[in-house]
């Protein structure tokens, strides 16, 4: 018998990010999944105002927590990670892909490969379609790659946990121009998902609202998605979608957090070290990043 995960919701509106807590409701077993640290840019502080609500919520609900999962190095917020993994425990865990975004971004920063090991960073890599257990219930991994190389999905029990793969099916599908993305890679990434069952819950990591709509919405389903998603769905031919995506993609800005958000989230939430001076410094790639508008 499948087991139905509860699926609590934390939502971010600096970011318009979507983290969640997902207990087992037998054993009260759970895991957090892409969680926020919450970045003011102007004076580059963190705080952990949303984290914190998700620790009330474990510690008010006795909950276990077996891990931190993160679908993708995100660009658009930093992690909570390793705040969280120190407040309530949890196995940080992520693809083995990530050592191609650590790869390619070290030469972009002009790092060090080695300063951004893997092995030292996260405390569990996931192989591709890897099985796992939250509590009693069933779990794997989906390789959903795209967005970025090193996205995953991640199926538990009658949900699954899509990062920026799908957005509601009203505003569409993740950006594919970030280095080592693909549009055709996504598309093909998404039959994966098309392919589980119609009633399975999809949670979504970001909404931004159309303009029809004026609430914010972090759940569809497998079902809806391949019918109503303007951009995908299963009427939808790969070049067509495509097309679309390339020249939709070519308009966009850069997230407002992607150059820090990278260099903490490659690195499983972990700071940089001090300097001599005992302040952390992050690198910014002077006019690498030509703005497409």
């Amino acid at each position: 018998m499948l087991i139905k995960p509860i699926v609590k919701a934390f939502f971010d509106k600096e970011t318009n990010t979507f983290s969640y807590v997902v207990t087992d409701p037998n054993s009260h077993q759970s895991a957090i999944i892409d969680s926020v640290l919450n970045y003011d840019a102007a004076s580059a502080t963190t705080h952990t105002t949303s984290a914190d609500e998700m620790i009330d919520y474990i510690q008010q609900n006795s909950l276990s927590i077996n891990w931190i999962l993160e679908t993708h190095v995100h660009a658009d917020h930093l992690t909570a990670s390793q705040y969280l993994k120190q407040k309530v425990g949890g196995v940080v865990a992520m693809s083995e892909k990530i050592a191609v975004v650590q790869e390619t971004f070290s030469a972009i920063y002009n790092l060090e490969p080695k300063y951004f090991n893997a092995t030292s960073s996260f405390d569990y890599l996931f192989k591709d379609g890897e099985h796992f257990k939250i509590g009693e219930i069933n779990a794997y991994n989906i390789p959903t790659p795209g967005h970025t190389p090193a996205c995953l999905s991640y199926v538990i029990g009658d949900a699954v946990f899509v990062g920026d793969t799908l957005f509601m099916p009203d505003y569409g599908t993740a950006r594919c121009d970030f280095p080592k993305g693909s549009a055709a890679t996504l598309f093909d990434s998404v039959q994966k998902l098309f392919a589980l069952d119609g009633d399975m819950r999809v949670f979504l990591c970001h909404d931004y609202l159309p303009e029809d709509r004026d609430h914010f919405v972090y759940e569809s389903s497998i079902a809806e998605q391949k019918k109503h998603n303007i951009h995908i769905n299963e009427s939808i031919k790969k070049e067509d979608f495509v097309q679309m995506r390339n020249q939709r993609d070519a308009t966009l800005a850069m997230p407002k957090l992607i150059l820090p958000a990278i260099q903490i989230n490659m690195q499983a939430g972990q700071f940089p070290e001090p300097e001599e001076n005992g302040i952390r410094y992050l690198k910014i790639p002077f006019n690498f990043f030509k703005p497409s508008i």
